[in-house]
């Protein structure tokens, strides 16, 4: 699960395996042994990766099935817009 939750977010991103690499300071082919399950991160790493894709731990390890958006920061009213633009995506992606 975690190795395909790593290139679905890399890809959800629109990033490539190097982009990707370079953000988290590991090599390319680091990248590829950990989406074709050939290695894991070290605990350092899976932070790194967490904080870049702004997931929990819980998500990227499968044991959550919902990735939360993180809106500290963000007024009730900027919350509320994402809130209604992800529920117009939800709404078309269903009208599909």
């Amino acid at each position: 699960m975690f190795y395909e939750r790593i290139k679905e977010l890399r890809l959800s991103h629109k990033m490539n395996q190097v982009e990707f690499s370079h953000k988290i300071s590991a090599s390319k082919q680091t990248v590829s042994n950990w989406e074709s399950g050939y290695a894991t991160p070290t605990l350092d790493m899976f932070q790194k990766i967490c904080e870049t894709f702004s997931v929990s731990a819980d998500y990227l390890l499968g044991i959550e099935s919902q990735n939360f958006l993180d809106v500290s920061g963000l007024s009730m009213e900027e919350i509320a817009h994402l809130q209604n633009i992800v529920s117009d995506l939800k709404a078309a992606k269903a009208e599909k």
